[in-house]
């Protein structure tokens, strides 16, 4: 390799790392064990002593910086965390002043629902897009918006917070303390919680067994139960379904995108869940923008991180 740049993809339980090209091909790549304990002091630390190991392994002849995504709130500008809770690391910690003292390197940080859009609209669904929505659909409900062809941050780095838009004033309660938003319903977490729910209402449904004889049930079981016909967790699917479709006509109408992604563990659960909310986006939004608008399935999976964190590199140093 001539030139190189790291990708890091800061998780809350394991930190992917990659060294990636200029075209953003990917030449190596691996992970680590994100380490929380003591408010996560040595998680920069594991990071640059696990590349450092791996560069000993690895001819190249410069490296033009690294890029990393976190989750919390970000000021990417300066590259410091507001609050990342899932990591431990107090407020407005400074990761990209750390990360330059400690490898004396350009370093460039975003939001990794951020970088993951990046990675996606790089090399991966995207394709280029100038206006473009993406959504994550894990644990919790991820986002990141592209609008004139740059990430939205707004203010305070809170922009593309899609998880906290409220779709259900008097619903569940939300980790960040409001009540109702899309998170609490279109999430692996909310999939299950309104099953639960619903089960308790049927206790002789096919879902109220299986939560019976294991229990527990996950949003997985939701799917293939619903796959299977079971008309409870059919309801919960299209629920899910119609709610994301709705928030993100909503979405659309302010940022107009050509394409809106679907991505994290929930959208790999099959065509039932996109053929949803494709339908739902159709029914609630305007069609001038709805017909302008693509709905996609993201590709890179769990290299889209460290691949936008190769992008950011490219951009903030006016390489790309």
């Amino acid at each position: 390799m001539n030139k190189i740049i790291i990708g890091v993809d800061i998780g809350g339980t394991t930190s992917k790392i990659g060294l990636l090209d200029q075209q953003g091909i990917i030449q190596d790549k691996w992970e680590i064990p994100t380490i929380k304990a003591n408010n996560g002091e040595s998680i920069v630390t594991d990071i640059w002593d696990s590349i450092t190991d791996k560069l000993k392994t690895v001819q190249f002849k410069q490296i033009l910086g690294i890029g990393i995504g976190a989750p919390g709130f970000i000021d990417g500008a300066t590259g410091l965390v507001y609050e990342a809770v899932n990591i431990g690391w107090k407020k407005n910690f400074q990761l990209a002043k750390l990360f330059s003292e400690i490898t004396k390197l350009p370093v460039f940080v975003e939001n990794d629902a951020n970088i993951a859009v990046l990675g996606e609209n790089w090399k991966g669904a995207g394709n280029h897009s100038e206006n473009l929505i993406a959504i994550t659909l894990g644990t919790g409900v991820g986002g990141g918006i592209i609008a004139n062809g740059e990430i939205l941050n707004g203010v305070n780095g809170t922009a593309g917070e899609i998880g906290h838009i409220t779709v259900d004033p008097d619903g569940f309660s939300c980790n960040c303390g409001k009540k109702g938003c899309l998170e609490t319903i279109a999430s692996a977490t909310g999939i299950v919680r309104q099953a639960k729910e619903l089960a308790k209402q049927a206790p002789d449904s096919r879902l109220a067994s299986l939560l019976q004889e294991s229990g527990s049930i996950t949003a997985k079981d939701v799917f293939s139960l619903a796959g299977q016909g079971d008309l409870l967790s059919k309801t919960v699917i299209e629920r899910t379904g119609d709610v994301l479709g709705f928030a993100i006509a909503n979405l659309a109408t302010v940022i107009n995108p050509s394409i809106i992604l679907i991505g994290g563990g929930v959208s790999r659960a099959g065509d039932q869940l996109i053929t949803i909310i494709k339908s739902a986006f159709h029914k609630y939004a305007l069609p001038r923008v709805s017909d302008v608008c693509d709905i996609k399935v993201a590709q890179l999976g769990n290299d889209a991180g460290i691949i936008g964190a190769a992008y950011l590199v490219l951009q903030k140093s006016g390489i790309n």
